[in-house]
């Protein structure tokens, strides 16, 4: 967010200080953060959303697919993984929790989606 500096970051996601570079999705984070008042657990559930209805879009796939679904669980995990491999870099604590939570919160309404696809109750009459 804006007016950070790395003390401050450091401080707020329990670095251990080791310098300050932030990896291009790590920085890509922060500034959509600043940029939009958003928390990250609220940037997740976004994210979930925008890329389920991308892949559903360009894989001209229904929503009630599973496919766009599974796009949106490959984003995750391969985004978690990324945080994982940033963490062992600074030397940061694993936040297992924290990785479990970010993948529920970017599957959530994406799944909910999905299932609520497959209902009758969002089907057209042929």
């Amino acid at each position: 967010p804006r007016g950070w500096t790395c003390s401050t970051w450091r401080r707020t996601s329990r670095r251990s200080g080791r310098g300050c570079e932030l990896s291009p999705l790590q920085e890509t984070k922060w500034w959509l953060m600043g940029a939009t008042g958003l928390s990250k657990d609220a940037l997740h559930m976004h994210v979930g959303l925008a890329v389920l209805v991308l892949a559903a879009l360009l894989g001209r796939w229904r929503v009630g697919d599973w496919r766009p679904l599974f796009a949106v669980l490959l984003v995750a995990v391969v985004g978690e993984l990324w945080d994982l491999i940033d963490n062992i870099r600074t030397a940061a604590p694993m936040q297992w929790r924290g990785h479990a939570k970010d993948i529920l919160n970017t599957l959530f309404w994406p799944a909910m989606l999905t299932g609520l696809a497959r209902t009758r109750l969002f089907r057209r009459e042929r």
